[in-house]
């Protein structure tokens, strides 16, 4: 069966949300605008099976077009891009995979957004003793083909507790330890879009396997799991 395909007709409605986005426009469209989620969802439910086939997944969240403006300066009541995310299976496998779908915009990620501050801090304490393997997956030309170089928000300076002329300061510093790449709409509208986004979670398993040694563990090695 042929892969389900994010189509023009879904991004031209994002386009139209974009420059109508208020809740009398959205009523009237309401229809179509189930019509094309449905044909999202069955996107990212067939990206979902396809990476079960290399990787333990525990859910896929496809997250709803209506914002929070609770706390916001911006009360537009609509997203104006479709986004889901990838959680992997246990506390042994760590990490997180993401889609967001928009015009002009969209691209995917995988990585810790925002690990708790025991996972930060053990993340760091080993990236201060040994950097040597993750530098090696980092660096590997095959991973930096598609990912490019490691991103996220940093500090300025070290973190509490740690010296400002650690060789490895560039990763210590880290609050997110993150990768992204983009796509342009043609390549989003491709009949190998979902091959490519496959493949290219493909070559972050390498990561995820150290880092997931790295947090299931202290720094003897020891695991910390029951």
């Amino acid at each position: 069966m042929q892969n389900p395909l994010i189509t023009k007709d879904i991004f031209d409605f994002l386009k139209e949300l974009e420059k109508n986005n208020n809740k009398e426009w959205f009523t009237d469209h309401k229809t179509q605008f189930k019509t094309l989620e449905a044909k999202v969802k069955k996107f990212y439910i067939s990206v979902l099976q396809s990476m079960r086939e290399y990787d333990e997944l525990e859910k896929l969240k496809i997250f709803r077009i209506y914002r929070d403006v609770r706390f916001s300066k911006d009360k537009t009541p609509y997203k104006v891009h479709f986004a889901g995310s990838f959680s992997r299976m246990g506390s042994t496998l760590r990490g997180g995979y993401y889609i967001r779908l928009k015009p002009g915009e969209s691209f995917i990620a995988a990585g810790f957004w925002e690990p708790n501050k025991d996972d930060l801090l053990r993340i760091r304490k080993e990236f201060e003793l040994d950097s040597s393997e993750i530098r090696e997956i980092l660096n590997n030309p095959s991973f930096k083909k598609v990912w490019g170089n490691l991103q996220g928000e940093e500090l300025k300076t070290a973190p509490k507790g740690f010296d400002k002329e650690d060789p490895n300061i560039d990763l210590i510093r880290k609050k997110q330890f993150t990768v992204m790449k983009n796509f342009s709409d043609k390549e989003v509208f491709s009949p190998d879009f979902e091959d490519t986004l496959t493949e290219s979670f493909k070559a972050i398993r390498p990561y995820f396997d150290l880092m997931s040694d790295i947090l299931t563990t202290n720094l003897n090695g020891e695991t910390l799991l029951d």
